[in-house]
């Protein structure tokens, strides 16, 4: 049965950037642990595309207050998500987490950080850089490596389970390379369109290209090299990676080597062990039976991470 009242709507503020979101805590009076969601890629809302809303309830139920917000450009938030730098992101989630430190019933120290897909770089970079130290971070189907490696991870994918022939796929991945390099050299949105237009034969990537304009573009070139691996090093508190087993997003095998690699590096907190959670059969959203249910075990895993720390 659900432990309190519904989410309810708030605003808070990072710099000139207004952010709208959804709040909900539990009743009961006895303050009680915290955490901020943060969505994926594209132009996420406050349920991320739905999906946050039956992780939220359940840490809702778990006892824990739970907040959410529009990427900032989405819903009711000012901005624009294309014009920002991950650190933009970061500083977003920064605010989400000082807004909902401050609201009454909550523990302050007991409010961490829980973020999907690129909202899982969103999230390390945040508690890399925070002042103070957060009690935990959780990253979801989080890539472990930049993404240009796990977006061109993802082409491969998508274009053999489409049962391209395997000269389209070459043809595009080669394509690919060329638009990473592009960007590299700060090529305007023109050259790219160019580059895209020259070859012709690599229809394979039309997917990839559609929903790619000038700002989209712009957005592209300054994310694609980031790292998680430096911020990770940097984490001073525990990182739960969460992972589906049949990602067909994020190279997962890869992505724990990198992770398990930072956490093991002497230069690597005391205070932040990692754990690693990889749910067999578990799609990007960490869902099973065709993505229709959540996988067994993985609510759980998540309210227990928060709620015995």
């Amino acid at each position: 049965m659900p432990s309190g009242p519904g989410p309810r709507a708030v605003a808070f503020s990072n710099a000139s950037v207004h952010l709208a979101g959804a709040l909900t805590v539990p009743a009961g009076g006895t303050a009680c642990p915290g955490v901020v969601m943060v969505g994926g890629s594209g132009p996420a809302d406050r349920t991320n595309d739905g999906y946050f809303s039956l992780i939220g309830r359940h840490f809702a139920d778990a006892g824990c207050a739970v907040l959410s917000y529009d990427k900032r450009g989405v819903g009711a938030s000012s901005g624009d998500w294309r014009d920002a730098t991950l650190d933009d992101l970061a500083a977003d989630a920064g605010a989400a987490l000082d807004f909902l430190r401050a609201r009454p019933g909550v523990r302050a120290e007991a409010v961490g950080l829980f973020g999907h897909s690129e909202g899982g770089w969103v999230v390390l970079r945040a508690a890399a850089t925070a002042r103070d130290r957060l009690p935990w971070v959780i990253t979801n189907s989080c890539p472990g490596m930049t993404p240009q490696a796990q977006d061109r991870f993802a082409l491969a994918n998508t274009l053999r389970r489409r049962h391209f022939a395997q000269q389209d796929v070459d043809d595009s991945l080669a394509l690919f390379d060329r638009l990473a390099e592009a960007g590299r050299r700060d090529a305007d949105f023109g050259e790219a369109t160019r580059l895209v237009a020259s070859a012709g034969a690599a229809v394979s990537l039309a997917d990839y290209w559609a929903g790619v304009d000038e700002r989209l573009w712009e957005f592209l070139k300054r994310k694609q090299d980031h790292d998680p691996v430096p911020d990770a090093l940097r984490l001073r508190c525990p990182h739960l990676a969460v992972y589906g087993g049949a990602d067909p997003l994020v190279p997962v095998a890869e992505s724990v080597r990198l992770f398990t690699a930072a956490a093991c590096h002497p230069g690597r907190a005391p205070r932040a062990p990692l754990t690693v959670e990889v749910f067999p059969g578990a799609d990007h959203r960490i869902r099973t039976d065709g993505g229709t249910r959540p996988a067994p075990g993985h609510l759980g895993v998540l309210t227990r991470w928060v709620t015995c720390r």
